[in-house]
């Protein structure tokens, strides 16, 4: 009678040191699984990031260029004001010597 106490303890025993086992394997399992999900999030929003920063660095980009042709475009009218100014004082000068 007492061996068979004993071999079912052992038996019970045995199945609680399995159910440990399995429930530390599956903590593990959850905790890499947790990790693969943290990392592919961090992935996620490091690539965002990099998105973002590109989107930012083409608009300073087209700003940039933008400034730089309205530049341009300035300093051509201001050329051209300066022409148009030369030649409104060159006919003025030749009206006035034709004048004397």
């Amino acid at each position: 009678m007492g061996e068979v106490k004993e071999e079912k303890r052992d038996g019970e025993r045995e199945e609680k040191e399995e159910e440990g086992v399995e429930n530390k394997n599956k903590r593990i399992e959850d905790e890499e699984e947790d990790d693969e999900e943290e990392e592919e999030k961090e992935d996620e929003e490091e690539e965002k990031e990099k998105e973002e920063e590109k989107v930012v660095e083409e608009e300073e980009e087209e700003k940039e260029e933008e400034e730089e042709e309205e530049e341009e475009e300035e300093e051509e009218e201001e050329e051209e004001e300066e022409e148009e100014a030369g030649r409104t004082m060159a006919a003025a000068a030749t009206a006035a010597a034709a004048s004397v």
